[in-house]
């Protein structure tokens, strides 16, 4: 038995040790080489795209349910603003408790299995949610616990699906994949404010949630019988998982001494404080601003906007950096329309006295914030592919916590000054400091690892 030892790169030992490898199996050179990609095909990347867009679909038709059939239950269970407004941000409390968890059981079990097993616990949450208000006693604490609960399973989802995409696709296809999968958000928006307030008025609000319930259940179902093929854990998956704990413990310490790490998670505190104001605040800015305009429309338009946008900034991204271009320019570009260009629309809202005009500035202003989804929300994978999803579990959770506080904050701002000028002034600046730290800091460089400390490693034949 003879040792070879060569002073490599990390990739080089990498690739001299699986090509040694596949030389000597009985399976031969091509099969082994197959087996050893770890990425998806063109097929399967386009099959789990449809798949995981229909699953974030689901996932917000699920927590926009409780929202659209606020005021019918209030009615039922005699609940005031301040109850109602318990019920719905308890949602809120536990999405952010589970963010760096999914992450981090994602990065080491897959993050398909993680957002299956979690789509049927929220899926029966929310399909159970009407039997668990009508047989309490108190259904104000009943249908409080449920939305904490869901939050909770829900929470897992996106730092899920960035531990996927940093371990399944490519990095020059991860903007494209993303950015659709994200439309989730708004699609789902959409058809459960269209289907939810047809089932309210056919039904009542109990079916809301038996349909969205019951689907994604079936969902989850059809990917772990078509897809996973298999128990989704099983003590192999977990055995791999415990080694994988021990011999790749993440670096937190690594990764919060870089600035590249510091001005994504930063970046990404702004836009999701920004998003979460215009998301809370602009149907009360619509109404107070311009009382004759019909809700259906500042409630659909700006969503219809977002989606082509969304798909568009990742199809963007994905084509220039296989032009050649830098990864790091490339999503500076995307963030810089997602912070900078959406800033400029949302100051024009201030001196505007027209709803067509609003209407266009508001809808301008969601579709370029979809393209931090080809920004920020893929700098994650390109900075630490290794434990992405924890890492956008770390930033997703300040994202929720600062989104919180900043819808307050605005509240007061408005209550306090009457100005909803001063709301929008403020978003641009947190924007425009976010974006500036970005531009400056921002790398695409893996920071997980030395890529630059030669390896010495050992090739038996």
């Amino acid at each position: 038995m003879a040792i070879l030892q060569k002073h490599v790169k990390n990739s080089s030992s990498e690739f001299v040790k699986s090509t040694t490898e596949s030389t000597f199996t009985e399976a031969g050179p091509l099969q082994k080489e197959e087996a050893d990609d770890p990425y998806w095909s063109r097929s399967e990347t386009q099959l789990w795209t449809v798949v995981l867009l229909l699953g974030t679909c689901l996932l917000y038709c699920a927590r926009v349910a409780a929202p659209i059939c606020a005021v019918s239950m209030a009615s039922e269970f005699q609940w005031g603003k301040k109850e109602s407004g318990i019920v719905l941000g308890s949602f809120f409390w536990g999405y952010c408790f589970t963010q760096v968890l999914g992450g981090y059981v994602s990065d080491r079990v897959g993050g398909e299995k993680v957002i299956v097993m979690a789509a049927v616990g929220w899926g029966s949450l929310l399909a159970l949610t009407p039997m668990i208000a009508h047989f309490s006693s108190v259904p104000l604490v009943s249908v409080t616990l449920s939305r904490f609960l869901m939050g909770l399973l829900q929470g897992v989802h996106f730092p899920s699906l960035a531990s996927l995409f940093s371990q399944k696709v490519r990095q020059h296809e991860r903007a494209f994949i993303s950015s659709t999968v994200g439309t989730g958000s708004q699609i789902g928006t959409l058809l459960i404010g269209g289907a939810g307030s047809v089932l309210m008025d056919w039904y009542s609000w109990e079916f809301v949630f038996y349909v969205a319930g019951l689907l994604a259940v079936s969902w989850a179902y059809c990917i772990w019988k078509h897809l996973l093929k298999g128990p989704i854990i099983s003590l192999e998956t977990v055995g791999v998982s415990l080694v994988k704990s021990k011999n790749a413990r993440i670096p937190w310490k690594r990764l919060f001494s870089k600035p590249p790490v510091w001005a994504v998670i930063f970046a990404h505190l702004c836009t999701s404080s920004t998003f979460y104001t215009l998301l809370s605040w602009l149907p009360t800015f619509f109404k107070d601003s311009f009382p004759e305009a019909k809700g259906w429309v500042f409630n659909v338009v700006p969503w219809l906007v977002a989606i082509p946008s969304s798909v568009l900034g990742g199809y963007l991204s994905d084509h220039l950096i296989s032009l050649g271009f830098e990864t790091a320019v490339v999503r500076k570009l995307m963030q810089f329309f997602a912070m900078g260009a959406s800033s400029v629309f949302t100051l024009l809202l201030c001196g505007t006295r027209t709803f067509p005009l609003a209407i266009a500035f508001v809808s301008a202003t969601m579709g370029f914030q979809t393209f931090t989804h080809s920004g920020v929300s893929v700098n994650v994978q390109d900075l630490a592919p290794s434990c992405a999803g924890s890492l956008y579990g770390v930033m997703n959770t300040g994202g929720a916590l600062s989104g919180v506080f900043f819808v307050y904050f605005s509240g007061y701002v408005i209550d306090t000054t009457g100005s909803w000028a001063s709301v929008f002034a403020l978003m641009s600046l947190v924007n425009v400091v976010g974006l500036v730290i970005f531009l400056v800091f921002a790398e695409a460089e893996r920071v997980d690892i030395d890529v630059s400390k030669p390896k010495c490693e050992s090739i038996q034949i």
